[in-house]
């Protein structure tokens, strides 16, 4: 009978173990000093050698003739074990056997002493399913157990574990084993069994594993299948991950609006017995693929394809925006626990799709912020500054020389203006104010003759805080309390606490936030201000000359002043 390859060669000593030296290197240590423990703990993912290191263990406390921490693998009892003829060494799976019944028995065989083996190991594979008075009723035993017996517990899920548990063992943290680690274990199998495998195709193999060496064999053993020199192309066909033409096409489609080209792919897909829950979750990690090509340089560690296909993505990045991959990926996700709960996966895959083809029709703040950067890209393509979501900020020189320039060719501000127009930027820095005049004006005019109206208050600022502490809890803090006002579409903010315009001054995507709420609650795009409060006027000091005339005409004395 045909042994499966990861059977067939599963590691018999530590030697063997890939990836994970620092783990075998301090068993065998222990083993060499005698300080063995009574209880261990083997968590990590799947396929990184929980369970194989927890029989070689088994083998090695037991064998007759250790060789320098590892078991020899040819006495009676290392053979014995591996037949599991040995009644010493009990491996239980906790994911069928959890209950009480189950570890009571343990614990009424535990007492009696090893009958051919120097100690009583148990294995105790998914230790994690055990229910919660399985773990009551091993945890004494685990505690104090007898000389000869020892525990070692596997699990992929620790977090599940009760502390009173994990107290009581020694932890060992299985890592996932490296890509080249991988690769080499898989080469030395293939020249084991007469093949040959190309380093590309066994460093493909090692990414779609995931760190998982188990994973990685059966892989192969798929890929032997086909032929007897694995390829990179032999490994593409084997995983299935060709085919994703549909990706590009459907993404392709939403990068130029074109809604109707997107619902007629999904037609097509659907007419093809396609599921729209695994499409929307291929489309999300081929958005994460995109966002990780449009952030990062060198992506080959991280994106698991064929160099034909990671060309395509970095193709496709570059002609979109990051505001529109993570708009895709927000709404993808949204539509994705939606069909898990139970909506119509068909109309929900439309409805997000059309939403993304045209996000005018979207509410989300991520569609608003994708509007607004699309739009500051067709004003800068006309020559306009950048200004907002993806605009690259000026070195701090030019920033600080523009707005001198722009104040300096600035009109002076009117004596008893209450708020001040940023010059070069929304919130301007805190310069001081002019002093006012003696006699100010009851109301200012503008150069063509007609009276500067007044800035009105802005009735829906209530509703654009309450936006702002759904996406900036850290700038509502700073505006409690505060009022707005409109004028020239400028938004200017009386905010009482002091530290707000300091905030404001020192961060743009605070800025941004607070134009984004406005521009969700109101549909206008506004800049942002400071409201100044105008100063009183001031009282001119009473005459003392005067003042001592009325005192006089007071007293009676008849005065005259010439």
């Amino acid at each position: 009978m045909y042994q499966a390859l990861y059977r067939k060669y599963r590691p018999r000593t530590f030697s063997e173990v890939s990836g994970q030296p620092h783990i075998t290197k301090t068993l065998q240590n222990q083993l060499l000093e005698g300080r063995i423990s009574h209880a261990y703990l083997f968590t990590g993912s799947r396929g990184t050698g929980k369970t194989s290191c927890a029989k070689i263990l088994a083998k090695a406390v037991n064998c007759l003739h250790p060789q320098n921490g590892d078991p020899c693998n040819e006495c009676e009892v290392c053979k014995g074990i591996e037949a599991g003829a040995i009644m010493d060494v009990l491996e239980m799976d906790a994911a069928s056997n959890n209950g009480v019944n189950d570890i009571r028995d343990i614990r009424e065989k535990v007492e009696y002493t090893p009958s051919s083996a120097k100690y009583r190991v148990y294995i105790i594979d998914e230790v994690h399913m055990l229910s919660a008075g399985a773990f009551n009723a091993l945890l004494k035993t685990l505690e104090e157990p007898p000389a000869h017996a020892i525990f070692i517990l596997a699990t992929t899920e620790v977090h599940k574990l009760p502390a009173t548990i994990l107290s009581r063992c020694q932890r060992f943290d299985f890592g996932r084993i490296p890509p080249e680690a991988i690769a080499a274990r898989l080469a030395w199998i293939c020249g084991q069994e007469d093949m040959t495998i190309s380093n590309e195709a066994a460093l493909l193999i090692a990414r779609l594993a995931d760190g998982g060496l188990r994973d990685a064999v059966s892989l192969l053993d798929v890929c032997a299948s086909a032929a007897r020199e694995i390829t990179e192309e032999t490994v593409i066909s084997a995983a299935g991950i060709a085919g994703r033409d549909h990706l590009f096409e459907l993404w392709g489609y939403i990068e130029q609006r074109d809604a109707a080209g997107a619902l007629r792919c999904v037609d097509r897909l659907h007419k093809a017995s396609c599921d729209m829950g695994r499409l929307c979750e291929e489309l999300i990690s081929h958005l994460r693929n995109l966002m990780l090509c449009k952030t990062l340089g060198d992506v080959t560690e991280l994106i698991v394809c064929p160099a034909s296909e990671l060309e395509r993505l970095q193709q496709q990045a570059a002609g979109m925006t990051l505001p529109a991959v993570l708009h895709g990926m927000d709404a993808l996700e949204n539509c994705l626990r939606a069909m898990k709960q139970g909506a119509a996966r068909r109309p929900a895959m439309e409805s997000a799709l059309l939403k993304l083809a045209s996000p005018e029709l979207d509410v989300t703040p991520e569609a608003l912020l994708r509007r607004i950067d699309a739009l500051e890209g067709r004003l800068r393509a006309a020559g306009a500054p950048p200004t907002g979501v993806g605009a690259e900020e000026p070195p701090e020189k030019e920033s600080k020389a523009s707005l001198e320039k722009s104040e300096a060719a600035s009109p002076a501000p009117a004596p008893n203006a209450a708020l001040s127009e940023p010059a070069g930027m929304d919130f301007p820095l805190d310069l001081p104010d002019p002093p006012p005049p003696q006699d100010p004006p009851a109301l200012v005019t503008s150069p063509a003759g007609e009276p500067e109206q007044e800035p009105a208050p802005v009735p829906l600022w209530p509703e654009i805080l309450a936006v702002v502490k759904e996406t900036s809890p850290m700038i509502y803090a700073f505006l409690n309390d505060s009022a707005a006002y409109e004028k020239n579409g400028v938004l200017f903010i009386d905010a009482p606490n002091q530290s707000f315009r300091k905030l404001i001054n020192e961060s743009k995507s605070h800025r941004e936030a607070i134009k984004a709420a406005a521009l969700q609650v109101t549909g206008k795009s506004y800049k942002l201000g400071p409201y100044r409060r105008p100063a009183a006027p001031q009282e001119k000091a009473p005459d003392p000359l005067r003042q001592a005339v009325d005192r006089m005409k007071a007293a009676g004395v008849d005065v005259e002043i010439s």
